[in-house]
């Protein structure tokens, strides 16, 4: 029916219903939403418009009526162009989104005009709406609307690939993968294979529309889509590998290529085309190649030179499938040939077979199935784990990772195989086999979507992997760093437990973060197993540089009570290094440890956790410096002392009072006042002493150490304590303890501290045979030179002069032999104690000396040195074990070292020691050995550089010389000279020391005045 008709007010009411069923079909669109939206709104919005004309009854006018059906027909457009998008394939849709857009823009407008036109027609009768009308009709004309930037990236992208040819299966599937979230396709085979049929028939339809330039393109984006993963059927992939494979079987085994025909071949370039086109002629080219014969600015035939009318270039189909099957022969051969050189055995032979499977990777994406169906990846896995080449396991894991790339297949397959441990053995490798295998690792990693759960999760039930991974974190290959980075990072996320396993290994600063970014649960989580590793010094420093300190003191201050065990756990772990200790303080943590131990709810764990720390923070020579607050002063201990003391009254547990103790000598030996203060304020030996009685080895021990220090200050009690019975055994048989050197030491010292006086406690020791426990610890090859000095200073209360049975049993023993082997080696300190020994045991020579009976000569020297009998220095038959003489134990050389040493406290017991040489009786004879011995002019020597008191014994030993008229001749000018100087210099500053002086110079002038020697020139003219 003719539409002028039709009554304008039913064109009207159709109209109307169009604009409505097309606005609701509009927003239904799910491919360029927002554009179809915009369309839908504005078709809403001028239903109300139209409704009003039906209202007020517009003109029946040519221009109304006219402008209606302008209207219609724009609306029509509309509607079919819903249509045309409404069921198409969602791949298609997204790559036409810039057209559709551009679509859906014109159609809005020309609704916008339409519009335009009928309000024109009708302008009384919209007077009401008119401005309405007016804004809606100019947004409509004007619109402007783009497609969504994420979609055209990807559109881009894609067109971008196919122009640079990139066909490559991860481009595939990165590509695939985009387009099918940006269009809401789950990237499952099923899925994706359903939507790539839709595609294809897109493909067909453009055929049959004969739209050449859609169809090539269709066409390019299916082939490059159908390379990715989750496009390929596996099953007919697989069918077709075997049917080119039944095809190859026909050749020889050794033939490994299929020469191509001639007609494979591009006229211009003479290789086998990839992309074949056709001319109106029949020649066939290479697309790209005739292209550029074309843009060369030729225009005939390539192959005849005859004139082209028509330079359309037609996809030459058949030949292009013909081809593609001639390749296809040609990887199953090369498949078939490299499975021959991987089986081979021959080291060589398999890297050509790995280079040539290589290639095949790189030139074509469907060769990853075909190897795999081939049988080559179980060949590679197999000799990864069973040859010893290092540059053929290298190429191995590097063949792998392109045989796994960007294909989920491949890459379940190795993850599943022998291949999975075999590649995580080669991480520990040399830095080129371990480089390719993390390098696999990480791809073996990845899915589409990125990380892989499943082989994250298989990889960290592996925990072996993660020190490999960490070794190569700190490698000197970046990218193998990098690599291995990212996943220790993942696998933390997957498990905590591998932050953990990574510290075992070295790493600690992923630990530490979560120590000191989270909650109080997951530190104490992280804590636990950490305090049950064992860590040596260098790592220990490590974790205290993370800055693992801080949140562990604000676990102690506020945490709970399983907090504060596990941080006071760490702590006592981290506190064994000496810059953790410099940390610790800085961080204010030492007057919170020690508040702790104060705490009204102390738990007997935690202040001994808190004891152990004090300990640590005492120890290795630290002195004071660690215990200050963060203002850098001083922590008052004097309290801490009195209270670690307490502990061991009435009876605590024994899991207390063992780390109190240590905590208690540790502090100790800091400082003496901080002992005085134990022993006289807080009454530290009645509390200490009965320690002594415990069952436990180990208090008894640390009690004794501390009873040494406490010994130095003489406390009240000690002596009648240790009378008791049973007591000086105890005492005796920490002597003996070799194995415990602090111990033994302590034992010598405290022995060596007791009065000498305790004449009761001398004649106990001996009974216990604690002489010969003394001995043993100057015998001892491993003893600690402490003990030794101790232990020398022990036996002052044996050598004494006026028990001479107690010497006795002191050299019987062996003592002499040792006191002078310790001139030698010993330290300063015991060379000193040594040499006094050696000096009271010389003071009783005289008195075992037996004398021989006189003769008419006894007062000529010459005859006494002449008597091989008899001792030089004391004139009768004496021995070391008889007289004890020093002499005669060969002590004398050595104690003249002592005093050219010019060291004050051994020059001092050394001219002690040789002054009991010079008897009062016969001085010369004492004289003259020392004389011989070089003995006289060290003595001299030290008026030179001694101290005070050691000028005036050096002084007394000339005194006694010089009674010899001998040892003037021979001395006396230079100590004159020596003296007078002396005498003038030193009675101002030292009115003592200069009377001395002066007292050795009148015995000079005394022998002076007196006859000259007997025996002239028994010393000859030489001086000192």
């Amino acid at each position: 029916m003719a539409m002028e008709f039709i009554p304008i007010g039913t064109i009207l009411a159709l109209v109307t219903n169009q604009v409505v069923k097309t606005a609701q079909a509009a927003k239904d669109i799910l491919i360029e939403k927002e554009s179809f939206k915009v369309l839908s709104q504005h078709l809403f919005d001028i239903e109300p418009v139209l409704k009003e004309l039906q209202l007020q009854k517009l003109n029946d006018s040519q221009a109304a009526r006219s402008a209606l059906e302008t209207l219609q027909s724009d609306v029509k457009k509309a509607s079919n162009l819903v249509d045309k998008y409404k069921n198409r394939a969602r791949f298609y849709l997204l790559l036409r989104c810039r057209h559709i857009v551009n679509e859906v823009q014109q159609v809005t407008r020309d609704i916008g005009r339409s519009l335009a036109a009928i309000s024109l027609a009708n302008t009384e009768v919209l007077a009401g709406i008119s401005n309405q009308v007016h804004k809606l009709q100019n947004e409509m004309q004007r619109v402007q609307l783009e497609a969504s930037h994420s979609q055209l990236q990807i559109v881009d992208k894609l067109n971008q690939g196919l122009i640079d040819q990139k066909l490559n299966q991860g481009f595939a599937n990165d590509m695939l993968e985009e387009i099918a979230r940006a269009v809401g396709v789950p990237v499952e085979p099923s899925q994706i294979s359903r939507e790539l049929r839709s595609f294809k028939r897109e493909k067909e339809e453009a055929a049959n529309r004969k739209e050449k330039a859609e169809e090539l393109f269709l066409e390019q984006v299916i082939e490059l889509l159908s390379r990715a993963d989750a496009a390929r059927d596996y099953e007919e992939v697989e069918k077709q590998y075997y049917q080119r494979l039944q095809v190859v079987e026909r050749y020889n085994p050794r033939e490994e290529y299929i020469t191509p025909l001639n007609a494979f071949l591009c006229k211009i370039t003479r290789t086998v085309m990839i992309d074949p086109v056709s001319l109106c002629t029949g020649t066939t080219c290479e697309r790209a190649a005739v292209e550029a014969w074309f843009d060369c600015g030729e225009i005939t035939d390539p192959e005849t030179g005859e004139v082209l009318e028509d330079r359309t270039l037609r996809p030459n189909l058949p030949l292009r499938q013909s081809i593609e099957e001639w390749r296809e022969l040609n990887y199953c051969l090369r498949i078939r040939a490299c499975n021959a050189k991987l089986l081979s055995g021959d080291g060589l032979l398999i890297e050509q077979g790995l280079s040539h499977m290589q290639n095949l990777l790189r030139e074509n994406s469907i060769n990853k199935d075909w190897i795999s169906i081939g049988g080559l990846t179980d060949d590679v896995i197999q000799i990864l784990g069973h040859f010893h080449s290092e540059d053929v396991k290298r190429k191995i894991l590097v063949a792998l990772k392109d045989i796994v790339e960007g294909h989920c297949r491949n890459k379940e397959k190795v993850a599943n195989s022998e291949g999975w441990d075999q590649i995580l053995s080669c991480l520990a490798g040399v830095e080129s086999i371990s480089k390719a295998a993390v390098e696999l690792l990480f791809e073996l990693l990845q899915d589409r979507s990125g990380w892989n759960i499943c082989a994250l999760r298989k990889l960290s039930e592996q925990g072996s992997s993660i020190p490999s991974l960490v070794s190569l974190l700190n490698g000197i290959d970046q990218d193998s760093a990098v690599c291995a980075d990212k996943i220790l990072n993942q696998l933390f996320e997957i498990d905590e437990e591998n932050l953990l396993h990574a510290a075992k290994a070295g790493w600690y600063k992923p630990l530490v973060d979560q120590i000191v970014q989270g909650p109080e649960s997951l530190r104490v989580s992280m804590l636990k197993p950490l305090v049950s590793m064992e860590i040596v010094d260098s790592d220990l420093e490590i974790l205290g540089r993370e800055g693992i300190v801080p949140p562990l003191l604000e676990m102690v201050a506020s945490g709970n009570i399983e907090s504060k065990d596990v941080s006071l756990t760490a702590l006592v772990k981290l506190s064994a290094c000496h810059a953790n200790r410099q940390l610790i303080a800085a961080a204010d943590g030492i007057p919170l440890i020690i508040k702790q131990i104060f705490s009204q709810q102390r738990r007997t764990f935690l202040t001994g956790k808190c004891c152990e720390i004090l300990e640590s923070l005492s120890s290795n020579g630290d002195g004071l410096g660690f215990f200050v607050n963060q203002d850098g002063d001083e922590v008052d201990l004097e309290p801490t002392i009195t209270y670690l003391l307490t502990f061991h009254i009435p009876n605590p547990s024994i899991n207390i009072r063992k780390p109190a103790l240590r905590a208690l000598l540790a502090i100790c030996q800091l400082d003496a006042s901080l002992v005085k203060a134990a022993v006289l304020t807080s009454k530290g030996l009645s509390i200490v002493l009965p320690l002594l009685d415990e069952a436990d080895s180990e208090i008894r021990e640390l009690a004794i150490q501390i009873l040494f220090l406490f010994s130095h200050h003489g406390p009240e009690g000690l002596v009648e304590y240790l009378l008791k019975p049973k007591r000086l055994e105890c005492l005796v048989g920490f002597l003996e303890k070799d194995h415990k050197p602090d111990v033994q030491m302590a034992a010598a010292g405290l022995l060596a501290n007791l009065p000498k006086s305790e004449v009761g406690l001398t004649k106990k020791l001996v009974e216990l045979e604690g002489i010969n426990a003394l001995i043993n610890i100057l015998r001892g090859e491993n003893t600690t030179m402490d003990a030794k000095e101790n232990a020398l200073s022990a036996l002052f209360r044996f050598t004494d002069p006026t028990n001479i049975k107690s010497q006795r049993l002191v050299v019987e023993q062996g003592a002499y032999v040792l006191l002078i082997n310790l001139l030698t080696t010993g330290s300063v300190t015991a060379k000193a104690r040594a040499a006094a020994l050696i000096g009271d045991l010389s003071t009783s020579t005289p008195k075992l000396v037996v004398v021989f009976p006189k003769s008419p000569f006894c007062c000529c020297p010459c005859f006494v040195r002449r008597r091989p009998n008899l001792c030089p220095c004391h004139g009768g038959i004496c021995s070391v074990k008889t007289t004890f003489c020093l002499v005669e134990a060969n002590a004398l050389p050595e104690l003249v070292q002592l005093l050219k040493s010019q060291v004050h406290v051994m020059a001092l017991e050394a001219v002690q020691a040789l002054s009991t040489l010079v008897q009062p009786g016969c001085p010369n004879r004492g004289a003259i050995v020392l004389h011989d011995a070089d003995a006289v002019k060290p003595v001299l020597e030290i008026l030179n550089w001694g101290s005070d008191l050691l000028k005036e014994e050096a002084l007394g030993f000339l005194e006694k010389v010089f009674v010899s008229r001998e040892m003037v001749e021979h001395y006396g000018s230079v100590t004159r000279l020596m003296l007078d100087s002396f005498v003038g210099r030193s009675i101002h500053e030292n009115g003592r020391l200069g009377r001395k002086a002066a007292t050795v110079l009148a015995r000079l002038e005394r022998s002076s005045r007196m006859s000259s020697s007997l025996l002239p020139g028994l010393f000859g003219s030489g001086a000192l």
